[in-house]
């Protein structure tokens, strides 16, 4: 199918450089999915912090989406992450939303930082989110529970990592509101804070490598080190069973060993009455130039057909059914 595109009303106008507001206005009418449309497209994407992977694969997206020889054109910005990400998609600030997977079944069911049932969709389950637990050696955290009264960064307001870093807080014992001294910062200045000494350790959920972990660790490494939480994995599963065992390798930032951690799986969202034919475009355009998203970080190597459709609860957009019908994703 040819990659082409669709009208979206712009609210306020063109969008920024750094992905201004839009309304996704082209809602779905009806009728087969062509992929082919034929209008101007002006999508943007909701990403992360600036020294994460969201904002690394979702600039990169665009500018994929904006060489693709079709009218179809993206502009990513940089964003809280997954809350505040699905709240926009919802309110049409943005067409797509990157969002971790646990978050997104909390917009699905109404639940967590959700109070109503969120009408958003998925594209495609990309790659895997790692919680990475890093704490500096002079504050003598050994395990969650050790940050009762410590300086702890839960990352940005309305993010994934704030709900995954409260939850894991809670499952070792700890009140997130009382407990600690909580420091709601993007990761660049978490890394600052750790640098200078004004933080204690950090909850980080992104992808392998995260370029401001990179930054960290390579800097300061003799004076930080990983935690180990997997202990709470079986108190986080039962409030989502999307939470998984997994391994940061050694490799990846030089560390003396493996990292056994937490993981959760990431989604591409968007509002469940986007144009089916943008939405096809969006999905297939994911997978056609996978390789050219591999070279601005090593995660979209997990973006697999396989995977795609493993987005449950949350339920794909019929647009996305079809671009991963075309492309043989397996059901």
């Amino acid at each position: 199918m040819a990659i082409a595109a669709a009208t979206l009303v712009l609210a306020g106008g063109a969008l920024s450089a750094c992905g201004g507001r839009q309304d996704a206005a082209s809602t779905d009418a009806g009728g087969a999915v062509t992929c082919e449309v034929t209008t101007n497209t002006r999508v943007g994407i909701a990403t992360g912090n600036a020294t994460g992977v969201y904002f690394a694969l979702g600039n990169a997206y665009a500018e994929q989406i904006n060489t693709a020889g079709g009218r179809l054109r993206a502009t990513a910005a940089e964003t809280g992450a997954s809350v505040q990400n699905i709240q926009q998609v919802v309110a049409g600030t943005y067409a797509v939303a990157f969002s971790l997977a646990d978050t997104a079944a909390d917009a699905i069911n109404g639940t967590g930082s959700f109070t109503s049932k969120q009408p958003v969709t998925a594209l495609a389950r990309i790659h895997t989110n790692y919680t990475q637990v890093i704490v500096r050696k002079a504050a003598g955290i050994k395990d969650v529970a050790g940050m009762k009264g410590k300086r702890v960064s839960t990352g940005s307001p309305k993010s994934g990592t704030e709900v995954i870093a409260n939850r894991v807080l809670t499952a070792a014992g700890l009140d997130p509101a009382k407990d600690i001294s909580a420091q709601k910062l993007d990761l660049t200045k978490t890394v600052d804070g750790m640098k200078d000494g004004s933080i204690d350790a950090f909850f980080w959920s992104g992808g392998l490598p995260t370029p401001g972990v990179t930054d960290l660790l390579t800097t300061s490494g003799d004076s930080v080190e990983f935690l180990d939480i997997t202990k709470v994995l079986p108190d986080l599963q039962k409030i989502n069973p999307v939470y998984e065992a997994g391994t940061i390798p050694a490799a990846t930032y030089k560390t003396p060993a493996d990292v056994p951690t937490v993981i959760v799986p990431n989604v591409l969202l968007v509002k469940d009455d986007l144009d089916p034919n943008v939405a096809c475009s969006l999905t297939r355009l994911l997978f056609d130039r996978k390789s050219q998203l591999e070279q601005a970080n090593a995660a979209a190597k997990e973006i697999t057909l396989d995977q795609a459709r493993k987005t449950d609860p949350v339920p794909l957009h019929r647009g996305a059914v079809e671009a991963l019908d075309d492309l043989g994703a397996p059901q």
